[in-house]
């Protein structure tokens, strides 16, 4: 049961490939990069670390500048591999001492889904914000979410996350994050 709790102190967000030259041919990319505004803002908020992937920058170009402009001093890694559980993104993870990474990214079925089996194959518990993934297809998207789901992964959404990090109301910092969702 505890692999539903998601603790601030505990949880880590790694954004997967959202890049310029992929983004327009998602399904609901612009969902998809709302929802990890979002999250980003509380990540910052709550000092929950981040760390974003970018598939073949060269050819798939930078993070979208949408999100890019609010990842001043975000740890970022460059691959050319599916998953994004390259060694720098495996060191950094550790560092953090944090075992819950909540995701959002491009494509649910291959890079995030390739992704989450492997870190729940590390002893993670993985956290998929399911509108703020997608792929080209809804098809896809759903596949994807089906088989992480199947490996033990937690499909969850944006509000549901957000709300499990603050935990209670009233405060300033649910003031603060609240609104990003209306």
């Amino acid at each position: 049961m505890d692999k539903y709790y998601l603790n601030k102190e505990e949880a880590i967000l790694l954004i997967i490939d959202i890049q310029e030259k992929l983004a327009p041919a998602i399904n609901q990319g612009d969902s998809v990069i709302k929802n990890t505004n979002v999250l980003v803002a509380a990540a910052k908020n709550m000092d929950i670390p981040i760390i974003v992937t970018e598939q073949y920058p060269k050819g798939l170009g930078p993070t979208v500048p949408e999100i890019e402009e609010n990842l001043e001093g975000v740890e970022k890694f460059d691959k050319i591999t599916f998953t994004a559980c390259t060694e720098g993104v495996i060191e950094s993870l550790n560092k953090t001492g944090r075992k819950k990474v909540i995701i959002t990214g491009m494509e649910t079925h291959i890079c995030v889904f390739q992704t989450t089996r492997d870190l729940l194959n590390q002893g993670y518990d993985v956290f998929i914000a399911a509108d703020g993934v997608s792929s080209r297809t809804e098809e896809n998207k759903s596949n994807g979410l089906e088989l992480m789901r199947d490996m033990g992964a937690v499909i969850s959404n944006t509000e549901t996350i957000l709300y499990d990090l603050l935990k209670v109301s009233g405060t300033p910092q649910f003031k603060a994050l609240s609104k990003l969702i209306k």
